[in-house]
């Protein structure tokens, strides 16, 4: 079978920043363990950042929680290949909620990262965008270029159905910039943060 990932150029860092440079207020955003959380903490520390640490192939599912939780904000879960790979079945459940204010961004390089750079599904038969859409998801882009991330950098803030997308991204491994490792002090920060834009006061 022909690979899903094909020549990719885009900067994994990079390609995070220019998604979160302008980022309305109520744009919370669950990035999946590894290099996503490291280049979210990168592009800029905030309170409305979840970081994950120890939760492999979760990110989408807590991700979910907060849209349904919270319609009134967005979020944008901003994972990899591997951990969506590993929690390939949330996609199913994001797919039947249907929340208009959850993004669902996987950066794929087509390798497992954090496990030593090994070839991932998507290198060769997985097509992430095509369970997306078998899931139900009907927004669904396939980001190869600078200009259809600022696209999708436009559609995390006012998309108005669920979205879904693949940015293929350069195999590539920057320093590691690493945030905060307390989860309850994450946990914490990120209530706050939640009642500030929802208008309530935490318990």
């Amino acid at each position: 079978m022909q690979a899903n990932v094909r020549i990719a150029t885009l900067d994994r860092r990079a390609a995070m920043a220019t998604l979160l440079a302008d980022r309305p207020a109520n744009l919370f955003v669950v990035p999946g363990l590894g290099s996503c959380t490291w280049d979210a903490f990168a592009a800029g520390d905030d309170d409305r950042n979840f970081y994950l640490w120890g939760a492999m192939g979760g990110a989408a599912m807590i991700g979910l929680g907060l849209a349904l939780a919270q319609p009134k904000l967005r979020v944008a879960v901003i994972t990899g290949d591997g951990e969506m790979l590993m929690g390939l079945g949330s996609l199913g459940t994001v797919g039947m909620q249907k929340p208009a204010n959850l993004a669902v961004v996987v950066f794929d390089n087509g390798h497992f990262g954090e496990t030593g750079m090994q070839a991932s599904h998507t290198s060769g038969a997985v097509d992430l965008c095509a369970v997306a859409r078998g899931c139900g998801i009907e927004r669904v882009m396939d980001v190869g270029d600078e200009a259809g991330l600022r696209e999708l950098a436009g559609l995390l803030a006012n998309s108005d159905r669920t979205l879904f997308a693949r940015v293929r991204i350069a195999a590539d491994d920057p320093p590691r910039v690493l945030p905060e490792k307390d989860g309850v002090a994450i946990k914490d920060r990120v209530r706050r943060a939640v009642a500030k834009a929802a208008g309530f006061t935490p318990a």
